[in-house]
């Protein structure tokens, strides 16, 4: 998983770490890798720490790491959440979220948005029409308030990024589970 989508990030029982603790009381799941999600460090602090509080086995990785993970095997699935969903099932998330699922893709490991209908924007085309925040440089030029960018060099620092909708295998909301979510599927949902 990346970034933190849990009890802590959306009240309860979580989005995508609802998904996980639902898998894991059924037997489904082992161990969960969450990425450490720079440069906010979300999947360090707080997801690892929900998945430990639950009992749930948990190793931390690195973002970088994931690829080299899912070549290993024994992943089944990533599950993320999402910060916005355009209308035709592009996913706007955490940065890294769109690597995921390139490399999902090309390890034969499937992957999952868990997400309610309220994330999902009807009057948003596609992920291109989706605005992404750019952050100051300094959040990735420097780590634990020390400085390890090189002075004058310049940070490219977008908060998001989107994947896009063919990349994703199964949408799981509140209202169900679209596969291969696409334009028609989506409104549909939205509108059951």
């Amino acid at each position: 998983t990346h970034c933190n989508a849990g009890a802590l990030a959306t009240g309860g029982y979580g989005t995508a770490l609802g998904v996980i603790r639902s898998a894991w009381k059924q037997g489904r799941i082992s161990r969960v890798y969450a990425d450490e999600t720079r440069p906010w460090l979300q999947g360090a602090r707080l997801t690892s720490w929900e998945l430990h509080r639950d009992g749930i086995p948990v190793s931390l990785q690195t973002d970088a790491a994931a690829a080299a993970r899912m070549a290993r095997g024994g992943i089944g699935w990533v599950i993320v959440g999402s910060d916005r969903i355009a209308a035709n099932g592009d996913v706007a998330n955490k940065i890294g979220t769109y690597a995921l699922a390139v490399l999902a893709r090309y390890h034969g490991v499937r992957f999952m948005v868990a997400a309610p209908t309220s994330t999902i924007d009807p009057d948003t085309a596609s992920g291109a029409d989706i605005p992404i925040e750019q952050r100051a440089g300094d959040e990735i030029l420097s780590c634990a308030g020390r400085r390890v960018g090189t002075r004058g060099v310049e940070a490219w620092n977008p908060v998001f990024d989107v994947t896009p909708a063919e990349l994703v295998d199964a949408l799981v909301t509140e209202k169900g589970v679209i596969e291969q979510p696409n334009r028609e599927k989506i409104a549909t949902l939205l509108a059951s």
